[in-house]
């Protein structure tokens, strides 16, 4: 058999290390498709002047296609099968990545856990993705429901992971040479500087975005994600295609810019979760929350950690009384960003 049907769960082994398929150089053009796909408005990324201004040698690719580009190389081996991508954790953006540079990924399976349907399983793994140079450029630990093959496969035995809540500030990794003591506000879109946020701070995004059916489907191709329940309608019993995670992410981010436009570089993800699923012609909304604000070792950087929620209901709804999401909201992401004090 020539082709490839994927891992299933009692394919995997505890500790095992899988070298991800394909590198991908990357250029421009992925930066004009993702600012065209999402609308991604950061200056940094935006501007090799104004990157410059900041101490960067011209203006890096946005950090969630990077996380999008390594997370695609995954796809194949851990979540061709999966039952849904269930969550993050322990995520950092060691150093820029920038046009011309090639990416690569691998995991190491770190957990798993056979569900008691006995059909399915969770794995957890930590996967880093390395450029041109064997240079890591971003690690992140995320779990994975995914199906048995053979039903009646032996359960491994249940390994799970003690994870860390919160990448802590002083794990945080600057990039290189970041100086945000000459930077202009007026050019970024917002006067709102490090001091000028609160812990326990909500911000409405007002924006919106309808998801369109072909749209996070080249979203998806770019990154060279080949999960079937994006792309194949007969995939999912209910016969509709599933919006890449990924694509919610970045979408919630682009619109954060209304209010966060300072907020400039992902350095960290705590944790995040897809709390319900998004499908085409949903119109997805955005809000965030300040959780924790630290200083940095970089010239004139702050950090903010933030809570960013999709949804497609009203803002600063979460959970019910129940405790669980509410059928609105579509994610609920913990991270770090960079921001001038």
């Amino acid at each position: 058999m020539k082709t490839n049907p994927g891992r299933f769960f009692e394919d995997y082994r505890l500790g095992e290390v899988i070298a991800h398929a394909v590198p991908r150089t990357l250029s421009g053009g992925e930066r004009a498709l993702y600012h065209a796909l999402y609308p991604a408005r950061h200056a940094v990324y935006s501007s090799d002047p104004f990157a410059q201004s900041c101490g960067l040698r011209e203006a890096p690719m946005d950090d969630l296609l990077a996380f999008h580009t390594v997370f695609g190389k995954t796809v194949p081996d851990i979540s061709l099968n999966a039952v849904a991508n269930l969550g993050y954790a322990e995520g950092r953006w060691l150093q820029p990545v920038f046009a011309g540079d090639t990416l690569r990924a691998e995991s190491t399976v770190i957990g798993l856990k056979e569900n008691s349907s006995g059909t399915s399983g969770v794995v957890w793994v930590r996967t880093r993705g390395f450029n041109q140079d064997d240079e890591p450029v971003l690690e992140y630990v995320r779990w994975v429901m995914v199906r048995k093959g053979r039903p009646d496969a032996p359960a491994p035995a249940a390994v799970v992971p003690q994870l860390a809540p919160v990448v802590v500030p002083e794990a945080l990794v600057m990039p290189r040479r970041l100086d945000f003591t000459r930077y202009d506000f007026a050019l970024a879109g917002e006067r709102h500087r490090w001091g000028d946020y609160a812990v326990g701070e909500r911000i409405d995004h007002v924006d919106g975005v309808t998801v369109e059916e072909a749209e996070h489907m080249l979203a998806t191709r770019l990154w060279q994600n080949t999960a079937k329940v994006h792309f194949d309608a007969t995939a999912r019993e209910d016969g509709r295609r599933l919006i890449y995670g990924g694509h919610v992410i970045s979408l919630a981010r682009a619109l954060s810019f209304n209010g966060l436009a300072n907020a400039q570089m992902v350095v960290a993800l705590n944790a995040g979760a897809h709390a319900n699923p998004c499908y085409a012609g949903d119109t997805v909304r955005a809000w965030s929350e300040v959780l924790e604000r630290a200083e940095t070792s970089a010239p004139g950087v702050g950090a903010l950690r933030l809570r960013l929620v999709a949804t497609r209901g009203a803002a600063f709804e979460l959970r019910g009384a129940d405790g669980k999401y509410l059928p609105e909201v579509l994610l609920d992401l913990d991270y770090w960003a960079l921001i001038p004090l």
